[in-house]
């Protein structure tokens, strides 16, 4: 029985070692959104993701890249909250009209650097 009590934490260890990480502070689908936007053209501004608390959600925020572009709001899950801000009006889909009055803990997680 005693090994058993040794066996169990170098299991969760080797468990933890092979789980996938990102190494970062975010879920790993954002890390696709920077390859996409790597990917692109470069951005007039630079493109950016930021990391906010938003209605009790972690959320992650694209702003617009240019004119008529929304930005784009997703949960940590990668789904799509909505479009706070760009579009034709400026004012995005209007799905979350208080996202920059209600958002807290702004944290910059990439911005292009080209």
């Amino acid at each position: 029985m005693q090994r058993w009590h040794t066996a169990i934490p170098v299991f969760l260890l080797f468990v933890a070692a092979c789980s996938p990480s990102t190494g970062n502070d975010w879920p790993p689908f954002v890390d696709q959104l920077i390859a996409e936007l790597e990917a692109g053209p470069k951005k007039n501004p630079p493109g950016s993701i930021w990391k906010y608390n938003y209605n009790g959600l972690v959320v992650f925020y694209i702003p617009p890249s240019c004119c008529d572009v929304p930005g784009e709001l997703y949960t940590s899950d990668g789904e799509p909250v909505c479009a706070p801000d760009g579009g034709i009006t400026g004012a995005g889909d209007g799905r979350c009209p208080d996202f920059f009055g209600a958002r807290t803990g702004e944290l910059l997680v990439w911005a292009d650097s080209r």
